[in-house]
């Protein structure tokens, strides 16, 4: 996640900062998970389950620079417990076991022919995954989850969910991978949260939470935004799934477009201004005072908050 989290402890796991217990935390249902009329269903290719791990996505990189072949396009690792979870700016997080979902795909993005996107659209791979996750939020716990540019999941103003994909490097032939990394708050109670900003869907519904529907729900809906995007040639403004655009979708849930905004910069840079739209590459383009519009893309930006004119302050997280 975006957000550093403050390290977890086994205790952590069965009572609050306050004493009190917290819902008991069932392992994830593998087999569900790896049952073949699932993988069939979603064309997930490998699906692995861990008890401990330091980062999915670390655990990725590192799998697919020694045996390419054997991590396909869509294979998947999952930990009952991330220790060094990394999220953009090598930010790190961790959670008490059973309370998240660390979840990292493989991807190997091709189009139906079986040629290779382009991989300046390979940006737009994020925010395909919080679109899942947006709709896989609403179908396992009736969540009215928004998208916050660029890669945070929020309920109600607060963060749920961070993604993080990095690029592997490509020395011989093939599709360069791109492993995509999701962490979800998901029986966190209020006093686990690591900042006031978070959230959890425990908190959110006060019923114990579904890892296994929530993760099943989110990677079918992720397989088949994917695959649309894919087929498309990775174009923002294709249809998907016999639907809008991803562009068109992210518009309509995005809660950054419309909005004053204070984007930092590396060196101390900032620009204040109006966040209007995304750009084919999917940055976020902001218009100052003078009517200057600047290109702000996910890769330089260190922090994304609302900006109140009337305080001359930041004004929240989304």
């Amino acid at each position: 996640m975006d957000d550093e989290q403050n390290p977890g402890s086994d205790e952590a796991a069965t009572n609050s900062a306050s004493g009190g217990s917290v819902p008991d935390r069932e392992p994830l249902d593998r087999t569900a998970l790896v049952a073949p009329e699932f993988l069939g269903a979603t064309g997930v290719s490998r699906l692995d389950v861990v008890d401990t791990t330091g980062s999915t996505n670390e655990d990725l990189l590192r799998a697919v620079r020694v045996d390419p072949k054997a991590w396909p396009d869509l294979s998947v690792l999952t930990a009952e417990h991330q220790s060094s979870g990394r999220g953009r700016l090598a930010r790190h997080w961790e959670a008490p076991p059973r309370s998240s979902i660390a979840v990292s795909l493989v991807l190997r993005p091709v189009n139906a022919q079986g040629l290779p996107l382009p991989t300046h659209s390979y940006s737009w791979l994020s925010m395909v995954a919080a679109l899942a996750l947006r709709e896989a939020l609403m179908e396992t716990a009736g969540l009215p989850a928004q998208i916050k540019w660029p890669n945070d999941v929020l309920v109600h103003g607060r963060k749920i969910s961070g993604i993080l994909a990095q690029m592997e490097s490509l020395s011989g032939p093939g599709v360069p991978a791109v492993i995509l990394g999701t962490g979800i708050n998901v029986s966190l109670t209020e006093t686990e949260l690591p900042v006031p900003t978070a959230t959890s869907v425990l908190v959110e519904q006060s019923s114990a939470p579904d890892r296994t529907g929530l993760l099943k729900s989110y990677l079918s809906r992720f397989a088949t935004l994917y695959r649309g995007f894919c087929n498309a040639d990775g174009d923002p403004e294709a249809g998907l799934a016999g639907g809008p655009s991803l562009h068109k979708r992210l518009e309509h849930v995005m809660v950054t477009l419309g909005r004053e905004v204070r984007a930092q910069l590396p060196g101390d840079h900032e620009i204040i201004g109006h966040a209007t739209r995304l750009d084919p590459y999917g940055s976020l383009l902001v218009v100052d005072d003078v009517g200057k519009e600047h290109v702000v893309t996910a890769g330089d930006v260190v922090h994304l908050r609302p900006w109140s004119r009337e305080t001359g302050g930041e004004s929240g997280y989304a």
